[in-house]
């Protein structure tokens, strides 16, 4: 008899709408157990309400997902049995202490005073927090305060654990520390799906990577895969008259024959290029338009620009939404 493993996520054509405004848009996922999966966006893509849904903590309005074979809105329980939710926001109380803090969560979770006991002191040395075990969590600070989080959502030690932008507000140093802590969870069998905003951050941890955008995904890949879909190089050039950036935009485009994008906030134009000597050819042609160039450069791509090539614009150039976050769960 063959026995397959089913994916750690399923998800079809998840849709979810807040008054007029439809927050997810058809969205598909799948989720191989045992790797870490990144969703990228800017805010108010539909990220967290991607994340709500899944761990049954939204209703779906439209389509289906499945955690581990259990319908998310069949057999709810079942699935909260199987999942750790640590969101944007900590969800622990400042009033008491690190120590205090996760022995009640063990203790809402079944486990009896000793075990609950004992679990937090094995937490607070995986998380490094051994020697503020007894301070107040008012002293605590950003990232101490994120991985007591996420410390918290590991008591059940679930299989599957969802990351919604666990690094937001954080130092490079804790950021670092934090990567370090998935990698770990990861080899110890753990399947982590990771939202963040954070480019770098799904390059450096993400087995597949989709990105979303408007509520929809609009690509869906390895890092390697997505960087290889916008070209072998990526040409970055700079207008000494931002001015004409649209005109730039245009002539690049029909020279090269892609798609090109635009970074507003400095003028930045980006486009795939798969031959390089081709940048000679679209050089006399702005210098015939009376186009000058003050930057010019080839490199090969990384996840900004891909991002920027799908969407047209950087994760950073889009306003939050009034998309609802709810405070973590374990």
């Amino acid at each position: 008899m063959n026995y397959t493993t089913p994916p750690a996520i399923e998800a079809e054509g998840l849709i979810k709408t807040f008054g007029g405004h439809r927050a997810v848009d058809g969205v598909s996922l799948t989720v191989p157990t045992g790797s870490v999966f990144g969703v990228l966006g800017p805010n108010g893509a539909g990220k967290t309400t991607t994340v709500r849904m899944l761990a049954t903590l939204l209703r779906p309005d439209g389509g289906q997902a499945r955690i581990f074979g259990h319908d998310v809105s069949r057999e709810p329980t079942a699935v909260r049995s199987l999942i750790g939710v640590t969101g944007q926001y900590a969800s622990v109380d400042e009033d008491l202490t690190a120590t205090e803090n996760l022995i009640i969560f063990s203790r809402l979770l079944g486990l009896s005073r000793r075990d609950a006991k004992s679990k937090a002191l094995a937490l607070l040395e995986e998380f490094d927090l051994t020697e503020a075990a007894s301070k107040s969590l008012k002293n605590f600070s950003g990232g101490m305060r994120r991985r007591l989080d996420l410390a918290a959502s590991l008591i059940a030690q679930p299989p599957l654990l969802f990351l919604d932008e666990p690094t937001t507000g954080l130092d490079p140093r804790t950021r670092a520390q934090m990567w370090e802590t998935i990698r770990r969870l990861v080899a110890q069998g753990s399947t982590v799906m990771l939202t963040t905003q954070y480019l770098d951050e799904a390059d450096q941890l993400a087995d597949r990577i989709a990105v979303i955008d408007r509520g929809r995904v609009i690509a869906d890949g390895t890092a390697d895969e997505l960087k290889a879909s916008v070209g072998t190089s990526v040409l970055q050039l700079k207008l000494l008259d931002r001015d004409r950036t649209e005109e730039a935009r245009s002539i690049i485009a029909s020279t090269l024959g892609v798609e090109v994008g635009v970074t507003a906030a400095i003028g930045r134009i980006t486009a795939p290029l798969d031959d390089a000597s081709a940048t000679a050819d679209l050089l006399i042609r702005l210098r015939e338009n009376g186009i000058a160039v003050e930057e010019i450069n080839v490199q090969k791509p990384s996840l900004d620009e891909v991002f920027l090539t799908i969407t047209g614009h950087q994760p950073e150039d889009e306003a939050p939404s009034d998309e609802n976050t709810d405070r973590s769960v374990a």
